[in-house]
């Protein structure tokens, strides 16, 4: 990111990050408790005794330790008076109120507390190869983890211990966290997309839905698979042959130039087409990175053009209410002429 461009376009003298995601993103520094000042002349970084051994190693930003007499304010007061800043952009869709107050209260030099809105986030939607490389390999992980879980899956399982043992082994593969909370769904909680796994014990012919992601070197994945435990019935595998449908024709529309919405569109047509419009609520994706969930989005509203090196996820679904339901989701990385599927798992219909 050109800093100085960046303040240029803004009309702003400086920029005050609080965001872990962009401190870490803008400075390389990844325990997500400081403040980051940066201006034509200085790239600060105020964190406190626990982390800037880490963060001298981490950053190539001067590291200023906060103290019990020395806070983050009284240094950025400091710098502010000597460049005589005046208008000062800040995050407002991740500061809190509190901590904005404070700031006004602690900075009265400041004339004009500048809202930057999403801008820094949108430095991140264009990701570079090392950025690809992470989720990429974060993506494998996920892969591996599947292909051992659905080995293990039988009726009796618990959604819950389902959840557990794909979790394991995503750690077992190199994953240093998960990115998301897992859903399993089995039976009828698979008609609900964001189900919270439980206690039910799955039960042979179920559904079961499973979204999940694991996190390497601070990247996320996303991925997810609906396999049956059992045979499918024709029910069944009338809806997963029409997901998989949305989900591969969309896919094959991929390229630079396209507009979000207009790829929402592919898929939700497809599903709209065959009579489930109203069983497809959610938008068909989103990007992907530090943050699981970033910007553009495929949705019916998002008017970003793609780009390539851009990650995308496709996630078609078909939820049918107290019944079950169907999600096929891969994660992709924009191309000039189409795109690489980062998720190399099976998509065609798995009986267990």
């Amino acid at each position: 990111m050109n800093i100085n461009q960046f303040l240029q376009d803004h009309q702003i003298d400086a920029i005050l990050v609080t965001d872990p995601y962009n401190m870490r993103y803008l400075s390389g520094f990844r325990g997500g408790e400081g403040i980051l000042y940066l201006s034509a002349e200085n790239r600060l970084l105020i964190t406190d005794s626990r982390y800037t051994e880490a963060a001298s190693q981490e950053s190539d930003f001067k590291v200023l330790e906060t103290s019990a007499g020395h806070k983050a304010t009284d240094f950025l007061a400091d710098v502010i008076r000597t460049e005589r800043i005046e208008r000062l952009g800040y995050e407002d869709e991740s500061m809190l109120c509190k901590t904005y107050r404070e700031y006004q209260r602690e900075l009265p030099m400041i004339n004009d507390w500048v809202p930057l809105g999403s801008s820094l986030k949108k430095q991140r939607q264009i990701k570079t190869e090392e950025e690809i490389g992470y989720l990429r390999q974060a993506e494998a992980i996920g892969d591996m983890a599947f292909s051992r879980i659905v080995n293990m899956m039988r009726p009796g399982m618990t959604e819950r211990e389902i959840q557990y043992e794909l979790e394991y082994q995503m750690m077992k593969c190199g994953a240093e966290g998960t990115s998301f909370d897992t859903i399993v769904a089995s039976g009828i909680h698979s008609s609900m997309p964001h189900a919270i796994p439980s206690d039910k014990k799955i039960q042979s012919g179920d559904f079961v839905t499973l979204d999940f992601g694991c996190r390497y070197q601070g990247y996320c994945s996303d991925m997810t698979r609906t396999v049956v435990v059992g045979k499918a019935s024709e029910r069944q595998k009338e809806i997963y042959h029409l997901v998989q449908k949305a989900n591969q024709v969309t896919e094959s529309f991929l390229q630079a130039g396209m507009i979000c919405r207009e790829v929402d569109k592919i898929a939700r047509d497809i599903i709209a087409d065959a009579g489930y419009g109203s069983c497809f609520g959610h938008g068909l994706g989103h990007s992907v990175g530090l943050e699981i969930h970033e910007l553009p989005a495929c949705n019916t509203r998002d008017t970003t053009v793609l780009q390539p090196n851009m990650i995308m996820t496709v996630e078609p679904g078909i939820y049918l209410r107290g019944l079950f339901g169907v999600r096929i989701e891969d994660m992709v990385v924009i191309t000039e002429k189409g795109y690489e599927n980062l998720s190399h798992s099976t998509k065609e219909l798995i009986e267990l």
